[in-house]
């Protein structure tokens, strides 16, 4: 990696968990993939799916911040 990314990574890694989760969604979505309408379709049925589970009591939630915070316990 040239030396300015890697400056960038540095200063990218500084960041909060959910801004670099940002950051590398929009990194993600600058790429043009010739399929990105199709995973995106595929997406959207998962979610539709999980949704319609969690309606019906099979699925449960798990509040973000304890998601997040398992991220963090993890990462050390």
């Amino acid at each position: 990696m040239p030396k300015h990314g890697k400056q960038i990574l540095a200063e990218a890694l500084k960041l909060p968990l959910v801004e670099r989760a940002e950051l590398v969604e929009n990194l993600l979505t600058s790429f043009e993939f010739q399929s990105g309408k199709k995973i995106d379709a595929l997406w959207a049925e998962e979610v539709e799916d999980r949704i319609d589970a969690f309606e019906r009591s099979e699925m449960a939630a798990i509040p973000a911040r304890d998601v997040f915070a398992e991220i963090e316990k993890n990462r050390r």
